[in-house]
């Protein structure tokens, strides 16, 4: 990653509050492309509602985004998918009873001439996609119900890249998931990487993190403690920035930081 690029994207001083709580109060963080940066913090620290204005679930109520360096006005999803930002939640929204190519053209589908599906085409894409994400992905014609956990992410992911996503919001993707099926996901997530997507990672394992991301991002009480490269930072600073708020030396302080507010 040179300091000279671009980020994908930024998120410069966003704050959003419901009820007269701030739930994120001017919070900014980056990613760059083929980058991973894990959000960190607390249940109720902010890392999600971020995600979910980055999203367009969410509204912020102050701030800009940045998407190759434009600014640009993220108000829904379709905003969202618009710049090629796509969302891969904890639950991976499958729909259980249908195929891996019925799932990633869900909604999308595409169709004949004749005004009929294409299925044909659809299984084609499906296995072009999923061969450059997963090559030992076979079970085309069964329903993601029968598949593994990691089987079952792979589906999701492809369907959001498959739609030319850029920016992939990743929400606990090894949560559940057996050793051997995270190592797929990580497998998932280089690949990915190689591509030049940037993945923002919500996670609460922080070995996980670690494992893959390049960057973290510690989160508290709606503000940024800090950003760190995941080289420069133990695992232990980590717990002490989402514990405490506290900042370590190789660390970039937020406003978040126990410095900052101290």
């Amino acid at each position: 990653m040179s300091v000279t690029q671009t980020p994908l994207v930024e998120m410069n001083n966003v704050s959003i509050a419901f009820g007269g709580i701030r739930a994120v109060d001017d919070a900014s963080v980056d990613l760059y492309p083929g980058e991973v940066m894990a959000l960190l913090g607390h249940n109720g620290a902010g890392k999600s509602t971020l995600i979910k204005i980055l999203s367009g679930a969410y509204k912020r109520d102050a701030g800009e985004i940045r998407v190759d360096g434009k600014p640009v006005a993220i108000n829904n999803p379709r905003d969202a998918k618009h710049y090629g930002i796509e969302t891969i939640y904890q639950t991976l929204a499958l729909a259980d009873n249908v195929d891996a190519a019925a799932n990633l053209f869900l909604g999308r589908e595409r169709l004949t001439p004749w005004g009929t599906l294409d299925d044909v085409a659809m299984e084609a894409e499906a296995r072009e996609v999923m061969g450059r994400l997963n090559p030992r992905f076979e079970r085309f014609k069964d329903p993601v119900k029968a598949l593994s956990g990691g089987q079952r992410q792979s589906v999701a992911i492809a369907r959001a890249i498959l739609f030319n996503a850029r920016i992939l919001i990743m929400d606990e993707p090894t949560a559940a998931l057996g050793p051997q099926e995270t190592a797929q996901v990580a497998e998932l997530v280089k690949q990915l990487k190689s591509e030049g997507i940037g993945i923002f990672l919500i996670s609460h394992d922080i070995h996980d993190v670690f494992d893959l991301a390049d960057r973290v991002c510690v989160m508290k009480n709606g503000q940024v403690v800090g950003t760190a490269g995941t080289g420069d930072v133990t695992e232990d600073e980590v717990l002490g920035m989402i514990i405490l708020g506290k900042c370590p030396a190789g660390a970039t302080p937020g406003p978040g930081a126990l410095s900052a507010v101290a």
